[in-house]
């Protein structure tokens, strides 16, 4: 009867003793440590190159203007900021000598006109006489002498004629000459754009520039309806670039906006600028214009999109190791090291071609001292 106690008191004690020490170690036993955990699903995946330095947006065309003579700006009929149309009147230099010169030349025009007017109705009546005279020679009504001087008089008169119409076409040809001159002093607007910068006020002098002495231009007209990215690749990644491919574009001043767009020139030669590294200068297309407004001269950058898969197994590039591999968590939360074969990358994701499966958990982080293959982690709380 006595040892029929003793067992089940002593089973009790054993029973209490493995709830405390499984109390004990659950209390007592290290929290899982957190980590940043990304579950692999399937997406895009694009193999990208991007530009070394920032690039520029500029405009299809921009050109600095300057009269094709100098002298002194008497009219400035834009201010910057001004939008202008083609051919439209921008500046005049002072021409008062070139005004009075056509003036001249026109009246002279006229004087040419009447003086052929006069001289070919002589002609004309010259030539009825030498015909009258030729044929009263025929009857034998007067000498054929007479007849003679008659003919001559009216070739004399078809020439005075002729002279006088080529009078006509001097004139007419020193018109355009002095109209010439005149333009060159009356700068105007190759193309519709806007004005962006104005060197020089009504009174100051201004002067095309001289073979190799480079000047400030009188007026810098930009055409701000076409604009293009022009950025340097590494003279690397630039045989990977062809003209048609599509590439997006990113603005320093617009960060949160991207653009569509398109390669539309490869630079056929190498920029080498010292201390810096060899590229080559891409131009890339607005796909559609923009809706914002867009400055020429804002930096940006380019990333030409050179292949692209869709619907394939993803992974953050950041999560990826050395020699390919990973730290993915088993059934139990526990790291554990895998290899992995890689297909398409850029610096957001990797395709995975191998190793991994939808659906698992994959650490982003691994620069922690304590991560290390066995050990229980979860998802930072803070983490969405």
């Amino acid at each position: 009867m006595l040892k029929k106690t003793i067992f089940p008191r002593t089973l009790i004690v054993i029973l209490v003793l493995i709830a405390l020490a499984v109390t004990s170690w659950y209390l007592t036993r290290p929290e899982p440590i957190q980590v940043e955990l990304t579950t692999l699903s399937r997406g895009t995946v694009e193999a990208t190159v991007v530009n070394t330095r920032a690039g520029t947006i500029k405009a299809c065309r921009r050109a600095n203007l300057a009269p094709g003579a100098g002298g002194q700006i008497v009219k400035l009929w834009v201010k910057e900021g001004d939008r202008v149309k083609k051919d439209q009147a921008l500046l005049e230099l002072w021409n008062a000598d070139l005004v009075a010169q056509r003036e001249l030349v026109q009246r002279q025009l006229s004087m040419a006109k009447e003086r052929s007017r006069e001289a070919c109705i002589m002609a004309d009546n010259a030539r009825r006489e030498a015909v009258r005279n030729q044929q009263l020679v025929d009857q034998g009504f007067i000498s054929s002498q007479r007849a003679e001087d008659s003919d001559t008089n009216a070739q004399a008169r078809q020439a005075s004629c002729d002279a006088a119409l080529s009078d006509i076409k001097r004139a007419q040809a020193q018109i355009r000459v002095t109209q010439a001159g005149l333009d060159r002093t009356i700068l105007t607007a190759p193309f519709a754009g806007v004005i962006a910068r104005i060197t020089g006020e009504i009174g100051e002098y201004t002067t095309p520039s001289p073979p190799g002495v480079p000047t400030p231009p009188a007026i810098d007209l930009i055409d701000d309806s076409c604009l293009y990215v022009s950025a340097p690749m590494d003279e690397v990644d630039a045989p990977k670039i062809k003209v048609g491919q599509p590439a997006r574009i990113t603005l320093d001043a617009m960060p949160e906006l991207g653009f569509s767009g398109r390669v539309r020139r490869i630079a056929p030669y190498v920029t080498e600028i010292e201390k810096q590294a060899r590229t080559v200068d891409v131009e890339v297309d607005f796909e559609q214009a923009p809706e914002h407004t867009l400055l020429v001269g804002y930096s940006a950058d380019i990333e030409a999109i050179i292949d692209r898969r869709d619907h394939v197994l993803r992974i953050p590039t950041q999560a990826i190791r050395q020699n390919n591999t990973i730290l993915a968590l088993d059934a139990d939360s526990r790291v554990q090291e895998r290899s992995i074969e890689t297909g398409l990358a850029n610096w957001s994701f990797t395709e995975i071609l191998s190793g991994l499966n939808e659906g698992d958990q994959v650490l982003l982080s691994f620069d922690q001292d304590d991560i290390t293959v066995g050990v229980r982690v979860q998802q930072k709380t803070n983490q969405p």
